[in-house]
């Protein structure tokens, strides 16, 4: 049986996901074949288009077009792990689509993504200019799709996985969401909260605010080359 290489992006957003995953293929076929490429999301965007990655999560800018599942990183309002700070024009290198949510938006600065930004946020509040997701809010009343859950290959598996996550209400072991804090230096009791304002299902709302973005995005590459 051919192996299935996922790539796998550390951040805290997809831990529901990653404890979900490992515990459902750990007792199954599944775990003869499952490999794993590491990366921030514009590592592993490259690596998927490459084809060297046959399922992840990859940016929404880069998901038009790709075969995906109805399983995304979603929020509503504020994500607090998604910022523009004051500063010189910056885009982060471990983005595509937040750096262009940026662009989209008009917002000026250093863009900060991840659990660096989560981290950020927490120590140094007063620093913190714009969190994108809200910004997004304000201007279109909907919620903001920042990642997709897409393959290139074993199309039935990641379907048949991504179909069971939705339904799906994942607990985090208490062990787990301890040390998973204790690795970004955060407290657990703030781990489960940041979680508490993400959400992976994708309806008619986070289709059509997906769809806008990606409309806003061709036509602000279009402004650019012009």
């Amino acid at each position: 049986m051919a192996s299935l290489i996922f790539g796998s992006i550390s951040y805290l957003n997809l831990l529901p996901f990653q404890i979900f995953f490992k515990k459902n293929i750990k007792n199954s076929q599944l775990k003869q074949i499952v490999q794993y490429k590491k990366g921030v999301p514009s590592n592993i965007n490259k690596k998927f288009k490459n084809k060297k990655i046959d399922a992840a999560f990859i940016s929404s800018i880069k998901s038009k077009n790709e075969k995906c599942t109805n399983l995304g990183i979603v929020s509503f309002k504020e994500v607090y792990s998604v910022f523009v700070v004051d500063g010189e024009n910056k885009k982060d290198i471990e983005s595509d689509t937040s750096n262009q949510l940026a662009k989209i938006l008009n917002l000026k600065g250093s863009v900060v993504i991840g659990d660096k930004a989560l981290q950020l946020y927490l120590k140094e509040k007063n620093i913190i200019t714009k969190d994108l997701s809200l910004e997004w809010y304000k201007k279109t009343k909907l919620p903001f799709v920042f990642a997709r859950l897409c393959y290139n290959n074993h199309s039935n598996k990641v379907k048949k996985l991504a179909k069971k996550f939705s339904i799906t209400k994942t607990k985090i072991p208490q062990y787990y969401l301890k040390k998973s804090a204790k690795s970004k230096n955060i407290k657990p009791q703030e781990l489960k909260w940041y979680l508490e304002h993400i959400y992976y299902n994708l309806g008619y709302k986070e289709k059509k605010a997906l769809k806008l973005f990606l409309k806003k995005s061709n036509i602000n590459s279009l402004v650019k080359n012009d």
